[in-house]
């Protein structure tokens, strides 16, 4: 097996070593970040540490620890995504009880008698958090008709010259449907009419496997139905998003800029048809920023991504989203003419700075599991043609977050995630034609791969994809095509029992 694999591994370790003389010898390209957190012995350790996989015979050190020292004790039950770091205080997990809770919490709609509840929507998709992450897990599509856990989000590209030239300098992500807003609320306080229900159809398409297999795959269409304050945009686009899970984020907020910088290569130079490409965005600050949580790495930071839920899903305004009034958009006076939850008392948000900041660090420190069967020699095999495939491309195996983190826990880690946490044109068949910031209708952020063969023991369903139409790891891979149809071809090609170890690797993350 060494020998079968030496090739692929020897190009990527040569891939590392280009990229760590570059950043060692201040070689990057003009305006990219540099490690500016490690003396070069520690970049020396990094780039051992991090190099490619070679031997695929057995684990590689720490592997089976995902998150480093943060990684969780629990590997198996419905609740192993809502602990926390291992490596925690006391001090610290008192903060993580305190941000469950707020994660948890059931808002009301004004005016309530429960002032620190007070503020709910008035449109909204759900009433907390926890509703649509549901033990933190991984959201579904919609079931009977009820769409929480997945939004239809509404947006439309620039249309004006003053619009574009907001684009042009980074100033909005895209421009909302003039009535409906940045999503479908299918839910209203009482009194008030929701906006609309998600309506999906699918229809069924053979793919052909070899040994004469064959899979069928789903493919959506979304509509709006009963909708209540006239017809949408005909500009406007649909695209429907499922919750990611919760698991890992402050140690992909704690990876230092230069190491997924110097993974992009939108000129696709190495010739491998892989151009992922870096999300610049804006963080709270209002400061260019490096993209990496939301589907389309829309937000910069842990924060940001947890504001801009509290607005768009809840309807709860933040110190980084005063939107009492959520989504509503001018056309929805009815909505604007009802009361909502800011109150002297608790400062001029619905959530204030405690809120927002306890349930940005339970986010934050929500513990990878521990890998399960990492040294089995079928998930060993499973690794190897992982590799040869070409999928740890886009889903890089690991980096060590940056020393100098902001929180201690998250410093100096050793962690697999299996992302590069760039953009990635997917192909027509994932396009949903919806600009987001930098990222265009056809490119997806690489969703982290860790964490992913629990999904089932978590949500009792395993629904993957941005919008959760495949119903199993061999569909989400089918799927696959733009940057990732080699990968794809390659997978398809393969025999049942290399298939299945493949697969066997993808279900012990």
């Amino acid at each position: 097996m060494r020998r079968r694999f030496s090739s692929v591994s020897r190009r990527l370790g040569l891939t590392s070593l280009a990229i760590f003389l570059a950043v060692a010898a201040g070689g990057m390209a003009a305006g990219e970040a540099r490690r500016d957190d490690l003396s070069a012995d520690d970049l020396g350790r990094v780039l051992a540490v991090t190099a490619p996989a070679a031997d695929f015979s057995r684990a590689e050190p720490f592997e089976a620890m995902p998150g480093g020292a943060t990684t969780g004790r629990k590997t198996q039950g419905r609740d192993v995504f809502s602990t926390p770091s291992a490596n925690l205080d006391s001090a610290a997990g008192h903060d993580f009880i305190l941000g469950n809770a707020l994660f948890r919490k059931l808002w009301v709609a004004s005016p309530s008698s429960t002032l620190a509840s007070d503020g709910l929507g008035p449109l909204y998709n759900a009433r907390s958090c926890q509703s649509c992450h549901v033990r933190d897990g991984r959201g579904h599509p919609p079931e009977d008709g009820n769409a929480v856990s997945m939004v239809l989000r509404l947006a439309r590209d620039a249309s004006t010259p003053a619009e574009r030239a907001v684009f042009a300098v980074h100033e909005a992500l895209n421009f909302p449907d003039p009535v409906y807003g940045r999503q479908l609320q299918d839910f209203a306080s009482p009194g008030l009419a929701a906006e609309g229900r998600v309506a999906v159809r699918y229809t069924e398409e053979a793919v052909a496997l070899s040994e004469r297999e064959t899979v069928s795959l789903r493919r959506p269409v979304y509509a709006v139905e009963a909708l209540g304050y006239g017809p949408l945009d005909p500009a406007t686009t649909l695209s429907a998003r499922v919750a990611p899970p919760m698991i890992g984020l402050g140690l992909i907020e704690a990876i230092h800029p230069a190491d997924i910088e110097a993974l992009a290569d939108p000129q696709d130079r190495d010739g491998d048809g892989i151009s992922g490409r870096v999300a610049r965005v804006r963080d709270e600050k209002g400061a260019p920023a490096l993209g990496r949580f939301g589907w389309k790495a829309q937000n910069a930071t842990v924060a940001q991504q947890t504001a801009a839920a509290f607005a768009d899903d809840i309807g709860i305004s933040t110190p980084l989203a005063d939107r009492p009034y959520g989504d509503c958009t001018p056309a929805q006076t009815a909505c604007l003419s009802r009361p909502n939850g800011v109150q002297k008392k608790l400062g001029p948000y619905e959530a204030p700075d405690p809120v927002l900041g306890l349930t940005s660090f339970y986010a934050r420190h929500l513990a990878v599991p521990a890998r399960r069967d990492v040294a089995d020699p079928k998930v060993l095999a499973g690794k190897a043609l992982f590799y040869a495939a070409g999928c740890a491309a886009c889903h890089h195996p690991k980096f060590v977050t940056r020393r100098d983190a902001a929180d201690p826990a998250l410093a100096f880690q050793l962690i697999w995630p299996y992302s590069d946490f760039l953009l990635h044109d997917m192909g027509e068949g994932l396009a949903d034609g919806q600009r987001v910031g930098e990222a265009d209708g056809r490119e997806w952020r690489t969703p982290p791969l860790w964490g992913i063969g629990l999904t089932r023991a978590v949500g009792g369903q395993a629904f993957f994809l941005h919008d959760g139409r495949a119903r199993s790891l061999t569909e989400a891979i089918l799927w696959h095509g733009g940057e990732g149809e080699r990968a794809r071809t390659a997978f398809a090609t393969l025999s049942r029992p290399d298939r299945d170890a493949l697969l066997a690797f993808l279900e012990s993350l």
